[in-house]
């Protein structure tokens, strides 16, 4: 059986980095003067570099040296998509899995959405904590606001962009086309890529399950849900 996986930060949580939407969460935490909304933005990272980079690299770039718990070993050889950026899943040795937001530990040049640009490493362990906003700034070539081709960004998908090849959508929407069941996990179902799963699933009469210990219910009759934690999941499996 063809088995697509698409893993939400609830499968990460048991490596020590927070979910979105939890107490601590990153969509809740924000920085001093903006929500997460606001500064998880394209429009912020032109306009307010620095406070953008200061939020990416406490909210994010700190918890670069987690490494993948039990469930990300048991994913390393499925066929996965993620919305996790922590980028644990290649930690566990998945070659091929699509972090279809992208990835900590790499970023871009600055470029217009849809173009086609080379993805590199991003320098964190250079970062001089003692000199941050100095530090950040360089890494990123931003003198005073990002400029195109000049400029380095996050690899990561922001609230107001869209996916592209970058990210491998393509590629991800042909894995569910072709999935003769789609099994999510750890994940709350409030971005576009779980809805166009579920959206593809439906039309191909494809089985799904939801593995969570609230999970959400969705509006399709061939659902089975299974109220527990990933690792309870991959235990039984």
């Amino acid at each position: 059986m063809n088995t697509l996986y698409i893993t939400g930060a609830g499968v990460s949580a048991e490596s020590g980095i927070p979910t979105f939407r939890g107490r601590d969460g990153y969509w809740t935490v924000g920085s001093v003067n903006y929500t997460p909304q606001e500064m998880a933005t394209r429009a912020m990272y032109q306009r307010e570099p620095l406070e953008f980079l200061r939020w990416y690299y406490h909210r994010f770039a700190t918890y670069r040296h987690h490494g993948p718990n039990a469930v990300h070993e048991w994913l390393s050889d499925k066929n996965l998509i993620t919305q996790n950026i922590d980028g644990l899943d290649g930690k566990a040795g998945n070659e091929n899995y699509i972090a279809i937001h992208g990835r900590l530990d790499q970023m871009t040049l600055f470029h217009e959405q849809g173009d086609d640009v080379d993805v590199i490493d991003a320098p964190w362990d250079s970062v001089d904590e003692d000199h941050l906003d100095y530090s950040l700034l360089d890494i990123f070539r931003i003198a005073d606001t990002p400029e195109l081709y000049e400029s380095y960004k996050p690899y990561v998908l922001l609230f107001d962009e869209f996916y592209t090849e970058l990210y491998r959508i393509t590629e991800a929407q042909k894995r569910m086309f072709d999935a003769d069941r789609i099994v999510f996990m750890g994940t709350s179902f409030s971005v576009n890529i779980t809805q166009m799963a579920l959206d593809i699933g439906e039309s191909n009469n494809t089985p799904i399950e939801i593995v969570d210990p609230e999970p959400v219910t969705v509006q399709y009759a061939d659902v089975t849900y299974h109220r527990m934690t990933a690792s309870e999941y991959i235990a039984r499996n």
